[in-house]
């Protein structure tokens, strides 16, 4: 039978019933959006507050990924009546993640991320499997039939460093307060709060530690100076034509592994701007995935050259200045200053890297240096936008001119703060790296 020409156009009411199953769908998904947005603005908190390299090159990877989640889950629920219009986070997620940070221990932290935030984002993702009609939705089915697979991954790599044995009690206070929400799609039970419940996070903000985690390992302000009996890395040598380039290799080794500095530093940057748009945070956690992968280069090439990394000290100087600046202060920095200065001396490195047919060193030089170029270009595309968030009104030259003055100033007084943890003797050094480089 034909519908008559003549009936009456649909109500408001009828139109969202006959959507009813797609805005359901379309609410479920911007929940999930949500929630990685958030897991991705305070996860970073756990990065420079732990210490094992292993550890923080895990998180970077993990929060990479969510930002690919969160990616895919807004472009998906953009075709889906009923997603909704803006990028902004209900407060209930909110003040949960953001409780979640809260531990002085990372460790504890840590727990309360991985054993009970990160299990309620996989049974979310398995509740929508339920939910959803199989072929109708079947586009969402697919991706989050890859989510549920990194979800569980993510848990198999952390359960060798998620092993804190004093995190029971913060874990059931997190839980409790993941119960009074029944879930994160309301898949549950609501469980009220009991009396006398108590967010930390209302009695005190967040803030960043003085100096960064490095675990076991040996720490310095630097590890450049131009003289060989003090750090492993002499700039003169860098670019000096006569420096052999064994040295100069494994000095790049040391460089691109201190590229934690950057690791540590950056992570800072995403809890302290909570309303940046999604994808300024997607591009942070990019940037930030890059940085750990540069650090793992040289972390895993430098014991191949006889380099025990127990004496390579690792430089704090940078975050330990840096924290002390505001979130896009830090970030013009980084982008504006560090990244944008170190092509000239790096394109030399390459060039002389390449005397001695190392295929894989020739590699990782090459990816470092053009995923440096597209973090500036980063910087280029989201400096004014940082700026603007924290009421930066100064043109972009005269605030980043701005900004490398008082980064000096600063460093006057929190810079050259960490004495080195080993004695010349035992600590690399410049002229180590001589016998090193003739050894190999």
């Amino acid at each position: 039978m034909v519908a008559s020409a003549t009936s009456k156009p649909s109500t408001s009411t009828a139109t969202a019933g006959r959507m009813a199953a797609v805005q359901e769908m379309a609410r479920l998904q911007r929940i999930l959006f949500e929630v990685e947005r958030e897991f991705i603005r305070t996860a970073t908190t756990l990065i420079y507050r732990v210490g094992e390299p292993e550890l923080k090159y895990l998180l970077c990877q993990h929060v990479w990924e969510s930002a690919g989640h969160a990616r895919f889950l807004r472009e998906r629920g953009r075709e889906l009546t009923g997603f909704g219009g803006g990028e902004g986070v209900r407060p209930a997620i909110r003040q949960l993640f953001t409780e979640a940070v809260m531990p002085a221990d990372a460790y504890i932290a840590l727990a309360g991320f991985y054993r009970v935030l990160k299990p309620a984002i996989l049974a979310s993702y398995q509740h929508y499997l339920k939910a959803t009609h199989a072929l109708a939705d079947w586009p969402s089915r697919r991706l989050v039939e890859e989510f549920i697979g990194d979800e569980l991954r993510h848990a198999k790599e952390m359960a060798e460093f998620d092993t804190s044995k004093k995190a029971d009690d913060w874990v059931r206070h997190l839980e409790t307060a993941l119960s009074s929400l029944g879930g994160f799609l309301g898949q549950n039970t609501q469980i009220p709060l009991p009396a006398g419940y108590t967010w930390e996070s209302s009695k005190r903000p967040y803030t960043h530690p003085e100096t960064c985690n490095r675990g076991k390992y040996p720490t310095c302000s630097s590890v450049f100076s131009n003289d060989p009996k003090e750090t492993p890395i002499v700039r003169f040598w860098l670019v000096d034509p006569k420096t052999d380039a064994k040295v100069i290799r494994l000095m790049v080794y040391v460089w691109l592994m201190m590229e934690m500095d950057a690791v540590d530093y950056l992570a800072t940057v995403f809890f302290d701007t909570p309303e940046a748009p999604f994808d300024l945070h997607h591009d942070l956690a990019r940037h930030l995935w890059d940085e750990s992968r540069h650090s793992q280069f040289g972390y895993r090439q430098l014991p191949k050259l006889g380099v025990d990394l127990m004496t390579v000290e690792h430089s704090l100087e940078l975050y330990n200045v840096l924290v002390q600046m505001a979130p896009h202060e830090r970030y013009a920095m980084m982008t504006m200053e560090f990244e944008a200065g170190s092509f000239p001396t790096k394109a030399t490195v390459m060039d002389r890297v390449r005397e001695l047919n190392d295929f894989e060193a020739d590699t990782l030089l090459a990816f470092d240096r053009n995923d440096e170029q597209h973090h500036v270009r980063y910087g280029h595309r989201w400096l004014p936008e940082i700026m603007a968030l924290c009421g930066e009104k100064r043109p972009v030259d005269e605030f980043i001119k701005a900004t490398q003055q008082r980064f000096a100033e600063l460093t006057k007084v929190y810079g050259n703060r960490t004495p080195h943890a080993l004695p010349p003797e035992t600590r690399l050094t410049g002229e180590k790296i001589l016998q090193l480089a003739s050894a190999n």
